[in-house]
């Protein structure tokens, strides 16, 4: 499995908005300029969470994006899966229903059933508040004030 830039500037763009979303909305402008990310593109991924329900909009002078939930609430996995769909490292005909001609017999469907459970656990125990405690514990340890 590969993960696209989609899925890595979407989680540096939720990160930056969880760090600077205290009691305002954040503008597209600002994560776009910190991240060093494309407006434009950075829109197409915000408007794809919006839909999934990560964050919310608002619009005006004072608008743009919050977190839809605590970042407590916000896994990795929930952020990959919005932006790459599925997240199997290896999609064996065995583990489904279709089933393939030595699927019966083959156990090397375990191994990929357990590295793709294996993703799937890790990347769902990572929430974006760990991350976001992280980033702070790294910029206070760089004595640097953004990030």
């Amino acid at each position: 499995m590969k993960l696209s830039t989609k899925s890595r500037y979407g989680l540096r763009a939720l990160i930056d908005l969880a760090l600077h979303s205290g009691t305002e909305a954040v503008s597209i402008s600002s994560i776009a300029a910190r991240q060093e990310i494309s407006e434009a593109y950075l829109e197409q991924l915000m408007a794809k969470m919006k839909k999934a329900g990560l964050v919310t909009s608002s619009r005006g002078a004072l608008g743009g994006y919050r977190l839809a939930r605590a970042a407590e609430e916000i896994s990795v996995g929930d952020v990959l899966r919005v932006l790459e769909g599925n997240l199997e490292a290896v999609q064996c005909p065995g583990l489904s229903q279709s089933g393939c001609q030595t699927g019966e017999l083959c156990v090397a469907k375990y191994v990929w059933k357990k590295v793709n459970e294996s993703i799937a656990r890790t990347v769902d125990e990572i929430t974006l508040d760990s991350l976001v405690k992280e980033s702070r514990a790294l910029i206070e340890q760089s004595g640097s004030a953004e990030t």
